[in-house]
């Protein structure tokens, strides 16, 4: 239930025709709550946390945290309801350890144990009260009490439970020119913003669709950050499953053989997430040749080794789609002798077996609790997704290939 796929069906679709779609993913590294997470060390309650995903946890400490995500509560009558959640105010802390008490810190580095010092402060047992503490408890009752609160049920009716640690302070936007958006999870809800904003504004109206020939798709899955190998990860069969029940049902019950398999060849996929932008203070971790800049447009990310899925050819049409519109595009790879990151492109592009391009808006900070990217990429990308559904029909005709 954190997969979402939407899709609209252009008036001169014929049966096989192509998807042109907007994959890119919704969640971001943080701290999630144990199933089992009360925790008491030293007189306070703390929250017992796992880590997920490949985040920053250093910047963890010291921020203003909440928790938000699923609850599922078992009300009287037997029924079971899935709500989602978010405390809004601060309630929990992972506090550093004073310098007096760790002179070594800003020479050696700040090198946290993530079991032992990346845990959560909630209160203290004196406040709380000496019933606070309740050895045979999945999760400390003020956390239970918070939640029944915001949810406004019983907190017996509190079954079980899925949360995420958060921060609690509000994007905004900064710089002395306002040119930089100041937010947690840019990577990657900045892309699955743009996306599907670009298809419900290139969907308004039936005259918006009536020279379209594809289906255009926006999806957005769960797990990047930890491999996407689940239910409601892009290594699912959701998109394939998706793109096969509705051209089967706009075949209109004809029996067109490989209709599926004829629809996938003639569909293309830009595959968008966050990439890294040439950082001031680390610009030898950049290829000379490829940095990609804030406000200087859109990166295509390119990988011999198929960490990214594009190709000259899926590069070249998505880069059409801009020049038509007078839209900037980058190119990034990255140093031969540093890794390589990836994203969900390359996971569709071989169990779907779709054309890929993989590209992102450039940011700072990726990771971070706190990210850093350009005002003006957000339109950038947002107009080159809308372009994308207006004219790639179009300007894939062109393309003719040597058999």
């Amino acid at each position: 239930m954190s997969t979402i796929i939407a899709f609209a069906v252009g008036q001169k679709y014929q049966a096989g025709n192509g998807f042109h779609i907007v994959a890119a993913h919704t969640d971001s590294p943080c701290p999630k709550l144990k199933p089992i997470s009360a925790v008491s060390k030293s007189g306070f309650l703390n929250v017992g946390v796992q880590t997920y995903g490949a985040g920053l946890w250093h910047t963890w400490f010291d921020r203003d945290l909440s928790v938000a995500g699923r609850v599922l509560l078992k009300m009287n009558n037997g029924s079971l309801i899935h709500k989602l959640v978010k405390v809004t105010r601060p309630i929990l802390r992972i506090p550093t350890l004073a310098i007096h008490l760790d002179r070594s810190v800003n020479t050696d580095g700040f090198k946290p144990n993530f079991e032992t010092h990346l845990v959560p402060v909630l209160a203290t047992q004196l406040r709380c009260g000496a019933n606070s503490v309740d050895s045979s408890s999945t999760h400390h009752s003020r956390l239970l009490q918070l939640l029944s609160e915001q949810l406004d049920c019983e907190i017996e009716e509190i079954a079980d439970l899925e949360l995420n640690v958060c921060d609690t302070q509000p994007s905004c936007i900064g710089g002395a020119e306002q040119e930089f958006i100041f937010s947690g999870r840019l990577d990657n809800l900045v892309s699955s913003f743009c996306a599907l904003r670009a298809l419900l504004d290139t969907c308004k109206d039936s005259a918006d669709l009536a020279d379209e020939t594809s289906v255009r798709m926006v999806a957005l899955f769960d797990n990047e950050e930890v491999g996407s190998d689940s239910a409601q990860g892009a290594g699912s069969p959701a998109m394939f499953q998706a793109i096969s029940r509705i051209s089967k049902q706009l075949s209109k019950g004809v029996e067109y053989e490989g209709l599926v398999e004829r629809s996938i060849r003639r569909s293309f996929l830009v595959s968008a997430d966050m990439a890294h932008a040439l950082h001031p203070n680390y610009a030898d971790r950049h290829e000379d040749h490829h940095q990609p800049k804030l406000h200087e447009g859109i990166v295509i990310k390119h990988n011999a080794n198929q960490r990214y899925a594009t190709t000259a050819t899926t590069a070249f049409l998505f880069k059409e789609v801009a020049r038509a519109r007078g839209i900037p595009t980058q190119n990034f790879v990255v140093r031969n002798d540093m890794g390589c990151g990836s994203t969900i492109g390359p996971i569709l592009a071989s169990g779907v077996g779709i054309r890929t391009v993989d590209c992102g808006i450039p940011q700072l900070s990726m990771h971070s609790v706190r990210e850093v990217c350009g005002t003006g990429d957000v339109d950038i990308s947002y107009n080159h997704f809308k372009a994308f559904y207006e004219l790639f029909s179009s300007v894939d005709q062109q393309l003719i290939v040597d058999g």
